[in-house]
């Protein structure tokens, strides 16, 4: 009899708790490498027609701040931007971008941990991720950058794309380029009402971009460096002074990111 009961109570007992886990438990990432595919079809026809593509970028950034700056902060922001529009994935971050020349080494190259690839191959890369992601049935496709020297070519793929697609307008790619120039514009005046100096501010790896990565994920920052190491220089590939970088500072150009991007795409898709 009483092994009957404890069977009994078990089986209410999951009848009970058992829709509950499995609320708690359904997937509810923006992110499309966390779904199955399954999951992801469900998604779509339920109306997640927008699509988010990070575009980093795997570089030198000093002797302070790690190789995957751009990887991990365009997929943060990403994340932030998509839980702001509502109804919007976020694809896998290409982490692999034009860097410069290997022989001889160029621009960025000239540091070891720096990857580069082909402008045309690059292109492709993102031609054919959007060319995937039409045929899962999203209807926007958001291209963001959050490294300057590719931003053409965002446009480029973007342009060539709409341009075949024109005679099926339900699908569109966006080219974003708001995204970056927030970082010169918006997030600039603001550090410079906070009394930071446009030296300061820099242009790689300097104050802004350091503070940007402490607000997004400390982790990558050396911050024991900030203050006593002296290769913070352009010839180590700092080019501006990160010494009083802070994750506040840095939220100010989250803010001016999101704020700036988010406008953006609702403009763009409101006049699609």
């Amino acid at each position: 009899m009483l092994p009957s009961l404890i069977k009994t109570a078990g089986m209410v007992f999951m009848l009970l708790v058992g829709p509950c886990q499995a609320e708690a438990t359904s997937p509810q990432s923006v992110f499309l490498e966390d779904l199955t595919w399954t999951e992801l079809r469900d998604r779509v026809q339920a109306g997640q027609t927008t699509i988010i593509v990070p575009v980093g970028g795997t570089e030198q950034s000093g002797p302070d701040m790690a190789l995957g700056k751009h990887n991990v902060r365009v997929k943060v922001l990403s994340e932030k931007i998509a839980v702001a529009l509502g109804n919007t994935l976020v694809a896998p971050v290409i982490a692999y971008v034009p860097e410069g020349g290997v022989a001889p080494p160029t621009a960025h190259m000239r540091f070891p941990g720096t990857i580069t690839i082909p402008d045309q191959a690059f292109q492709q890369v993102l031609e054919y991720a959007a060319r995937s992601f039409k045929l899962a049935g999203f209807h926007d496709i958001v291209i963001l950058g959050d490294h300057g020297g590719y931003q053409s070519q965002l446009k480029v793929v973007s342009d060539k794309l709409n341009r075949e697609w024109a005679a099926s307008p339900s699908v569109r790619v966006h080219a974003v380029l708001e995204y970056y120039r927030a970082t010169e514009t918006s997030y600039f005046d603001k550090l410079l009402g906070r009394g930071v100096s446009s030296v300061e501010i820099g242009k790689h790896a300097g104050l802004a971009d350091t503070s940007l990565m402490l607000a997004t994920d400390p982790s990558l920052v050396r911050e024991d460096r900030l203050a006593s190491d002296n290769s913070l220089n352009a010839e180590n590939g700092v080019y501006g002074d990160p010494r009083r970088s802070s994750a506040e500072l840095g939220r100010l150009g989250v803010d001016a990111i999101v704020d700036t991007t988010v406008a953006a795409i609702r403009r763009d898709l409101n006049h699609r």
